[in-house]
């Protein structure tokens, strides 16, 4: 399949990169980076989302030029769709990206079944960033700095700063490879974990006494309302990381951050360690991810919600 989207890529000219809705920073950085690559190579790229950049992701190289209105498609070659397991991932556009004549996917989720014909997806991989630098390596690509700077970030992320089960030999060697084509890594995450804005830390004051331990200690989880976003004058976007708090927990197996939408379901975002697999719980719901990290979206009260995950852990442990 490398073949095949490298092919893909020389042929065509004219690229719409897009990602998932609340974009993170494994799928921001790898369409910043796919957005160099081809510029590099002559190619004409657009950078699409649904959803603004997260303030502490403004300083990766090319995210002023992201747009969040969807441009006239009739130009585009090919649609480049990454880290998304489905195409309705992207958001309230992707009918629309749907008509454009060739998607590629790049992804690295589970619960990924295929949505077109060029689809590189391994699950194994610890994140799209580090699918991206195979797809640069088979293409004989240089690598700016400006593109190592996303790639790594890309990484960086999805392996919880190269602490999770996802981090292999290849994620470490690929993150070598880019601190050596002049990512940076302090500076990296010092932008991405260490600029905070206010609002957050007041978000987080209000969430902490939200804290639930259950299941004899083994499952820990949280919950944003949205009162309590209007209170602290904070933003969806800065629940990041707020998941993985009560994994720090001794004895907790599985995290679980409930976040209220506006239209009132749950965004249920459950993290474990080990061999604990939430993925599992995800699909229960309609969701899906990762055995380590996976999510849903639930209709419900909190109470109900936190009820019902709670008795599907249960269940699947049972199993």
């Amino acid at each position: 399949m490398l073949q095949r989207i490298s092919e893909l890529i020389n042929r065509h000219r004219i690229f719409l990169i897009t990602a998932h809705e609340r974009i993170d920073g494994d799928a921001i950085g790898s369409e910043l980076a796919l957005y160099h690559l081809l510029r590099g190579l002559g190619k004409e790229a657009v950078v699409y989302n649904q959803d603004a950049t997260p303030e502490n992701y403004e300083f990766l190289p090319g995210s002023d030029s992201i747009v969040n209105e969807l441009p006239p498609l009739d130009s585009f070659e090919v649609a480049v769709v990454l880290d998304c397991s489905e195409l309705e991932r992207v958001g309230r556009e992707s009918a629309r990206i749907a008509a454009v004549p060739t998607l590629i996917n790049i992804d690295h989720h589970v619960s990924n079944a295929g949505f077109c014909e060029a689809a590189l997806v391994d699950p194994q991989a610890s994140s799209t960033g580090e699918m991206i630098c195979r797809l640069v390596a088979h293409m004989g690509l240089t690598v700016s700095r400006e593109t190592a700077a996303c790639l790594y970030t890309a990484i960086l992320t999805d392996t919880g700063g190269f602490r999770y089960g996802n981090t292999g030999r290849g994620t470490l060697l690929a993150a070598a490879d880019l601190v050596a084509a002049g990512a940076d890594p302090q500076w990296v995450s010092e932008h991405v974990y260490e600029m905070n804005p206010p609002a957050k830390i007041r978000l987080l004051a209000a969430v902490l006494p939200t804290l639930s331990i259950d299941e004899g200690g083994r499952v820990g989880s949280l919950a944003v309302t949205q009162q309590a976003l209007s209170a602290a004058g904070a933003l969806p976007e800065h629940t990041e990381g707020f998941v993985d708090l009560p994994r720090t927990i001794r004895g907790v197996e599985i995290s679980i951050l409930y976040a209220e939408m506006p239209d009132g379901r749950f965004k249920v975002s459950l993290r474990s360690k080990g061999t604990v697999n939430v993925e599992r719980v995800a699909r229960t719901f309609g969701g899906g991810g990762h055995m380590n990290a996976a999510a849903c979206r639930i209709e419900g009260e909190l109470v109900d919600v936190r009820r019902r995950v709670i008795e599907t852990i249960r269940a699947l442990a049972e199993s």
